[in-house]
This record gives C-alpha cells, structure tokens and sequence, in this order.
C-alpha cells in the first residue's frame, strides 16, 4: 500500500477514535440507527482530505473495502444529503475543538513553546490573481486565527471569523482555547498582535513569555506598556523568535493539504468547513 493510502487509513482510524471520545453514538434515542455520529464525522474528515464533495467522498469509500470496514461501514452507506445535515449541524465545530485539544495532549503534551497567527480561507473559486486583474477588490473571507505549537506544528486551538480585521480580536479567544490544551512558556507573535494588554494576557494570565516585534506610535520613538519596552532587537533574537517563521509553514502545509477555498456557500456551513479542514490537517500530522 502506498504511503498516501497508508496515510488516509491511518487519519480513519484516529479520527474514528477520537470522535467516539466526544461524540455519542447517535443523536437521541429514536434515531434511526443506521450510522453512528463518529462514523459520520469520520466521513467529513475525509471530505476536507480528500478535498472532495459530500457525493464524492460517499463515492471514494464506497470504492474501497479497506476505508468502508475502517470505519465500520458493514452494509449500505449513508447518502450524501445525511452528511451535509449532519454537518450543518452547530456542534460539529465544537467537536473539532476539543479533538483538536486531545491529539495536543496525546501527541505533544511537553511541548512549551507556541506561535500564533491568521490567515483566509477563500470563500469563492476565483483566484486572487484573476480577481486583481478584473479589479475586483477580495471584500470578504473566512479569517482562520490558530496557536500552534512549533516543535510538531499541531494546533493547540483555532479561531474563526470573517476578514478582513486586526489580529488582536480574536487573540484572548485563541489564547483562552488554547490554554485548554497547553500552558506554554513561550508565545510568539507578529507586529499585528503588538499591544501591552497582550502581554499582559500572556505573561500574567498563561504564564508564558510573550514576544512581539513593537510598532512605534509615538513620534519620539519610546513605546508604551510594562512590556513592550522589553520588545527589543536583542531581547527577541535571544528569546528564539526566528521560531515564530514555523506558524507560516503550518499555514503553507494547511492549504497545500487540505486546500485554502472554502465549497460550502451559507455563513454557518462556511466556518464549519474551515474547523474541519483544521482538525483534518492536525489528523494527518
């Protein structure tokens, strides 16, 4: 079997197990019975992998025996319909975070430094460069914020919300769902998330060391706070900040696997994709 398919097993299977962790077998007790929650979400996993659509990952698993007993699938295999209800479905996205917060703890549970970043995720097919040369300005994307830790590049928590917007909005969110997977010593940071009661959240409420490149306001050049005055060449290149750079590389491997356009068209299924595509991308690490 090739590394790929060994890949796609492998993703199966711990998603298969971590989903009945946090999921029970069905809805509510007059369910019909046919697929259990974890089966079903296992199949959106390997949508967001897979890079298909909800009838194209139905198709693919039909097709091999290997995923369909991976999953447990013994007889005939849901609809592509039950998969996009399901999906719709708000909690889903909440089960990503907590996976997301157990294969932190399972696969990196000593690692004390983290960096935090965002990114878009594209809302419609046309590319950056075709919508430059139409001048058709990019109004609207889904803004992916997540704190990841960059010695096995998992992501310890996520944010999302709609871009363009400052950095530091999502920032206490992402820091206090992160926190519930790891309590770093170190956190990185770019200019955007240059602000004292940042460091203050950091260094007072996480217990870890924040270090941010400051932004010079003030004509005079001094910088305000308690902390960023600390913010200095020296002192950053001393505390390791070249490590902030393994962030954008989470970013590029995310988008290389799991793709950076986002299929799904309302609002609510939108964020779900992109939670998906998260956990999906952390399974596969």
């Amino acid at each position: 079997m090739s590394t790929k398919q060994n890949n796609l097993i492998a993703v199966t299977r711990l998603s298969m197990k971590l989903a009945a962790k946090f999921m029970r077998p069905y809805s509510h007790e007059q369910a019909p019975k046919r697929y259990t929650q974890p089966q079903l979400m296992t199949c959106l996993v390997l949508k967001a992998y897979l890079k298909t659509t909800y009838r194209g990952v139905i198709e693919i698993i039909d097709a091999s025996d290997k995923l369909r007993d991976t999953i447990g699938f013994a007889g005939r295999l849901p609809n592509y319909s039950t998969l996009k209800y399901f999906s719709d479905r708000s909690q889903v996205a909440e089960i990503a975070d907590a996976m997301l917060v157990e294969i932190v703890k399972k696969f990196a549970p000593t690692e004390e430094e983290v960096a935090i970043d965002s990114t878009g995720l594209e809302t419609t097919s046309a590319s950056v460069h075709f919508r430059a040369r139409s001048g058709n300005k990019r109004k609207k994307f889904v803004k992916l914020s997540v704190c990841v830790l960059v010695g096995s590049l998992l992501p310890a928590g996520m944010v999302l919300s709609w871009g363009p917007g400052n950095d530091k909005c999502e920032t206490m969110e992402l820091m206090g769902k992160s926190a519930q997977a790891i309590m770093p010593k170190k956190l990185f940071a770019d200019a955007g998330y240059d602000a004292d009661w940042v460091h203050v959240f950091s260094r007072e409420v996480w217990k870890a060391e924040s270090w941010i490149p400051p932004v010079t306001h003030r004509r005079d050049g001094t910088l305000g706070g308690e902390y960023r005055p600390l913010m200095t060449e020296e002192n950053l290149k001393n505390s390791g900040y070249t490590k902030r750079w393994k962030v954008e590389s989470f970013m590029s491997g995310l988008k290389r696997t799991v793709g950076s356009t986002l299929s799904a068209r309302k609002p609510t299924a939108m964020m779900t994709e992109a939670a998906l595509k998260v956990l999906t991308y952390a399974l596969r690490r």
